[in-house]
């Protein structure tokens, strides 16, 4: 079940060798594909009434799973537990086609809710494998969107999850391989990863455009640049959130003297700021603003008052709804913007 955040002692105002500051990274929290997953979930709930059921938690987040539940999504792990006819989302990680099938099967209204960027690679496994290429798919065996990606050519995929695997993976022909990848990896590593098979392949193909979605870029490229100066940095983030994860990796890399990921406020210790003069603060792509607001409020109590955003890119990107839910329920286009950050 999701946590639910406890109740503790606030943070104290200890002082420190000069003055107090919070570096905020942007942009961070919500990308137009999370935004996109979430407004599904609400305007299906809205449109066809609770209960509604999602596969796999819409977005890899506690605190959005926690909100949609009260507001009546209930979330399995497969269709097999959706009661027949019943309208089911696809989450933002996408799916394969055998869980297409399967919902198909139950004669349940699904409402795909993946990530068009996701469905971008989907679309590219398919093309390579009809050509007859080896995928080499770069991401994390396991994860849903790995699984989905995998599913549409499973003959042809073959997982690589780390670049120590770029040195031992096996392929039938090295003219005929290329690379993919899960969209929300560390960009450092993923392109290690790739420098180190095209070691062994000097052949291997680029995908048609970068597989690592902008705003997981985005938001690594603006880590980097609070993390030089960071005596600490905090990442607003699920656990089994791969970018969210990331963020803290990168921090470390790229300077940051430490750096943790939390849920919610009550997570962050007094301990972590001991001797601590500079806080960056950043949050992954499924994040609500919300959770990062609680945040600095509760640094501000602590004396990092003095808040200076350091800003690495603008976004604008926009997706629309999935198809079922562009009208409402008297036919009119649905105005509600996307894209935007909660």
């Amino acid at each position: 079940m999701p946590r639910i955040p406890g109740r503790r002692e606030r943070l104290q105002n200890i002082p420190v060798d000069g003055p107090k500051k919070v570096l905020l990274a942007a942009p961070r929290g919500y990308c137009a594909g999370v935004d996109r997953a979430v407004v599904a979930v609400e305007k299906a709930l809205e449109r066809y009434g609770a209960p509604v059921y999602v596969r796999k938690q819409i977005v890899h987040n506690i605190h959005v799973v926690t909100e949609l539940e009260k507001m009546g999504a209930i979330f399995v792990e497969e269709v097999d537990e959706v009661p027949p006819g019943a309208h089911v989302v696809f989450s933002a990680h996408g799916v394969s086609p055998a869980v297409v099938n399967a919902a198909a099967e139950r004669e349940l209204n699904a409402i795909d809710a993946t990530c068009p960027l996701v469905t971008k690679v989907h679309r590219e496994a398919v093309r390579f494998a009809r050509d007859d290429f080896q995928i080499l798919l770069i991401g994390h065996e396991g994860h849903e969107e790995v699984e989905g990606t995998a599913g549409e050519a499973p003959d042809h995929v073959t997982i690589v999850n780390s670049p120590d695997e770029a040195d031992t993976v096996v392929v039938h022909d090295p003219n005929k391989v290329v690379w993919l990848s899960q969209t929300t990896l560390s960009v450092d590593e993923t392109m290690e990863t790739v420098r180190r098979l095209r070691e062994r392949f000097p052949n291997l193909q680029d995908p048609p455009s970068d597989d690592i979605c902008y705003a997981t870029q985005n938001r690594q490229v603006a880590i980097k640049k609070v993390a030089k100066d960071a005596d600490l940095v905090i990442v607003v983030g699920s656990a089994n959130s791969s970018n969210s994860v990331r963020l803290v990796e990168v921090a470390l890399e790229y300077g940051a003297k430490a750096a943790y990921r939390v849920d919610y406020v009550d997570e962050v210790k007094q301990e972590w700021l001991d001797g601590v003069k500079t806080v960056g603060v950043t949050s992954g792509a499924s994040v609500p603003e919300i959770l990062v607001q609680e945040v600095l409020s509760e640094l501000a109590g602590a004396g990092y008052a003095d808040v200076e955003e350091v800003r690495t890119a603008e976004e604008d990107l926009m997706f629309s709804l999935p198809k079922e839910l562009r009208q409402d329920a008297s036919g009119r286009k649905d105005e509600r913007a996307l894209g935007g950050r909660r």
